[in-house]
């Protein structure tokens, strides 16, 4: 651990009062609603975490809360940071890290994404099931040592995929399994791009998750990751792409996603 992961993880472990809850909560696009069922203790914004990138893209609040979502123990993060915003997949490193080291075991993420798959329309949620790093890039660049030569055989957990599925029949909430494809945008994808997607077997595409995947594999930690389907991809449907529509049609899905993680959290086992 470098000196701003010590300082980051040591003031979560002075939020938390002790160690920070197993489960680590990273909010993507649209899914910033969830904080407001989280019932408080404590709050750092990024700002005071030397090893936390600051965030300056909209729907992405920059504050870790702590306290208790449906009766369970978890930390909050209100958001991440892109690789298309500087061109650095190891963006969230020093985040992941922190949470580790503080005592995370699990990391669930989500994100926004669109889909390669008509008979998964706008407003449906999928879990990740595996992913396409179409980008190619690391945020291991640079690490020394056998440790980079992290194993993603099974980056998805399947044991928490197969409580999030049970959960998602418990709450009536359709949920479907899917791989996804990370591109690093911020463009939208071409409808020719959409078409190799879709070959390549990708039902969901979007522009975060996998460097948070990765490193979150790098540091030992459990990962679950949900996309919240915002529309389709380029070339599927009439409609014109732009972020104030993803963010837009994800608060209409909001209630969902709301009701899924709040049925699932209490069944995971960190």
């Amino acid at each position: 651990m470098n000196e701003h992961v010590q300082a980051s993880a040591a003031r979560l472990r002075r939020a938390a009062g002790g160690e920070l809850p197993a489960l680590a909560l990273l909010l993507g696009s649209g899914w910033g609603a969830l904080a407001g069922r989280l019932q408080v203790s404590a709050e750092v914004d990024y700002d005071e975490l030397p090893a936390f990138p600051r965030l300056d893209v909209a729907g992405h609040a920059g504050v870790l809360r702590i306290g208790r979502l449906a009766g369970v123990p978890v930390s909050l993060l209100g958001g991440r940071k892109h690789a298309y915003e500087d061109g650095d997949a190891a963006a969230m490193k020093g985040a992941v890290r922190s949470l580790a080291a503080a005592g995370a075991r699990v990391l669930v993420q989500t994100n926004a994404a669109g889909s390669l798959d008509p008979a998964l329309p706008p407003g449906r949620l999928m879990l990740i099931a595996d992913h396409l790093n179409i980008v190619q890039r690391t945020p291991l660049h640079g690490e020394r040592g056998d440790a980079r030569f992290v194993d993603m055989a099974d980056a998805y957990c399947p044991r928490l995929r197969a409580q999030a599925l049970a959960a998602g029949r418990a709450a009536g909430v359709p949920l479907t399994e899917g791989i996804y494809a990370w591109v690093l945008g911020p463009q939208f994808e071409t409808p020719a791009e959409i078409r190799m997607l879709q070959r390549l077997g990708a039902r969901a595409v979007g522009m975060s998750t996998v460097p948070e995947t990765i490193l979150a594999r790098h540091a030992g930690l459990r990962v679950l990751a949900l996309s919240m389907i915002t529309n389709m991809g380029c070339g599927l449907s009439d409609e014109a792409l732009s972020h104030a529509h993803t963010l837009a049609v994800a608060q209409a899905a909001s209630a969902d996603a709301t009701r899924l993680l709040e049925a699932l959290l209490p069944t995971l086992e960190p």
